[in-house]
């Protein structure tokens, strides 16, 4: 019985040194920022929708994008494959729009989007100089012609916007 209770107390030891390491620990990632951020990008992730501008099979390959990253869940993308369905962006946080199906209804987007909604194109073609200076005079917006930088960008506008005053 002695035994037992001797591996009992070595295995208390154990896990005391484990709960002092873990507190110090996270009051030194507290103290550097680094927790608010982690915290700000759980909660991104966990809570914030995103409104998939494209069309057909534009529209699947990006929703494909974003879930094999395993960083999104399905119920938090919402496809708009049509200029009809504009309204249901409302409730979202962030517009991804693929830059060939929705440019003609960029203004209609961004008439949408508030100055807390983060907008991110997706283009593999050129975008005019007219329509980058209308897009640019608006807050939280990214034009990005990479797959690679879209899920970056995605990922620091869920960050940056998923903060809530209080």
């Amino acid at each position: 019985m002695d035994k037992i209770i001797n591996i009992l107390n070595y295995f208390g030891y154990i896990s005391t040194v484990i709960v002092i390491i873990s507190f110090v620990k996270i009051c030194f990632l507290y103290s550097k920022g680094v927790l608010r951020v982690l915290f700000r990008l759980g909660n991104g992730l966990a809570n914030k929708r995103i409104a998939i501008f494209a069309k057909s099979g534009n529209e699947k390959s990006l929703e494909n994008l974003l879930l094999d990253s395993e960083l999104f869940r399905p119920n938090n993308l919402i496809g708009i494959t049509s200029e009809k369905d504009l309204g249901r962006s409302e409730n979202c946080s962030l517009f991804l729009v693929f830059w060939t199906d929705y440019k003609e209804s960029i203004k209609k987007i961004l008439a949408k989007k508030s100055d807390r909604n983060a907008l991110v194109i997706y283009s593999t073609e050129e975008i005019c100089e007219e329509d980058l200076e209308k897009i640019s005079e608006h807050r939280n917006v990214s034009v990005v012609n990479f797959r690679g930088r879209l899920l970056n960008d995605i990922i620091s506008f869920l960050i940056s916007t998923s903060y809530e005053k209080k």
